[in-house]
């Protein structure tokens, strides 16, 4: 009868370890459609700043910016974005090791020499990368900026870069996430920041736009000046958006394997109760048998 206490206890145990799961993928799948939802309410401003830069370049003007001017790279700035809270399976352990993997390739593309800094987002993203900063690879942890921070602090943090970019003390700031495919596919995407790639901007101008000429006020440079620092803001919104929604979908995911994993451990051990009871009553059964065999 212990062997049956145990199994009870143990059966109690998992089913309600499979009900915590199953809640916590219900909660996850509310944030992760929260996520989604602020995603399609960035796009109309990020269309907005792009219609502007487009009737902008296809103009004859040549335009010039801090921000897009290219030059030599002595150190790098990588933000990479991971979670405050665990339970989200593998998301931290993949943005790590790309993570550490686009430091390799930088070094070898601007040579050993180059400084590079981490500007990690997230506890446990920052836990991880503070275990291998060095003379070269700089952590700097941002105290006030976390995965559940709001746009005003998100702006700040983005004016803090585009600060120390014009400064000199970033050559080039690059956004490492996971990209929001769908609920079940999150891709690792590297992204450059700052310089703002004037090529990228031209990829997705709208060649009918050419046919619709614009008169601009004060004049188109001072227009492109404007408007260069809210597309760097935008990006970065969307950035920070994406990872947040492919967060809650890993856990979603994470969460469901656990619950079906727990499910599946309860039915095998509903079985061997139910056995362990039967041979139990069998085994009575049989001995008040053999009682009356014996009179």
């Amino acid at each position: 009868m212990s062997t049956l206490r145990e199994l009870k206890s143990r059966i109690g145990s998992v089913a309600s370890t499979q009900k915590t799961t199953s809640a916590m993928k219900m909660i996850s799948s509310a944030k992760m459609r929260k996520a989604t939802q602020q995603l399609q309410r960035l796009s109309p401003y990020r269309v907005m700043v792009q219609n502007v830069i487009s009737h902008l370049l296809v103009t004859d003007e040549q335009f010039d910016s801090p921000l897009i001017e290219q030059r030599e790279v002595k150190r790098v700035a990588l933000v990479a974005f991971g979670s405050d809270d665990g339970l989200c399976g593998a998301f931290n352990i993949n943005i790590f090791k790309q993570l550490m993997a686009t430091v390799d390739g930088i070094r070898k593309e601007f040579g050993p020499q180059v400084g590079v800094t981490i500007l990690p987002v997230g506890r446990k993203l920052t836990k991880a990368s503070l275990k291998v900063a060095g003379d070269e690879l700089q952590v700097v942890p941002c105290d006030y900026l976390n995965t559940r921070s709001d746009s005003d602090d998100l702006n700040r943090f983005t004016n803090e870069l585009r600060t120390h970019y014009l400064q000199g003390d970033y050559d080039r700031v690059e956004l490492l996430y996971m990209h929001f495919r769908s609920a079940s596919r999150q891709v690792f995407t590297r992204e450059q920041l700052l310089p703002v790639r004037y090529e990228a901007l031209a990829e997705q101008v709208d060649a009918r736009l050419a046919n619709s000429p614009c008169l601009f006020e004060p004049s188109a440079q001072a227009i492109f000046d404007s408007v260069l620092p809210l597309h760097v803001r935008a990006m970065m919104q969307d950035v920070f958006t994406q990872s947040a929604a492919s967060e809650q979908s890993a856990r979603v995911m994470a969460m469901q394997t656990a619950s079906d994993n727990a499910k599946e451990l309860l039915d095998s051990l509903n079985l061997e109760y139910n056995k362990l009871r039967q041979q139990g009553i069998t085994t009575e059964l049989l001995d008040i048998l053999g009682g009356q065999v014996e009179r």
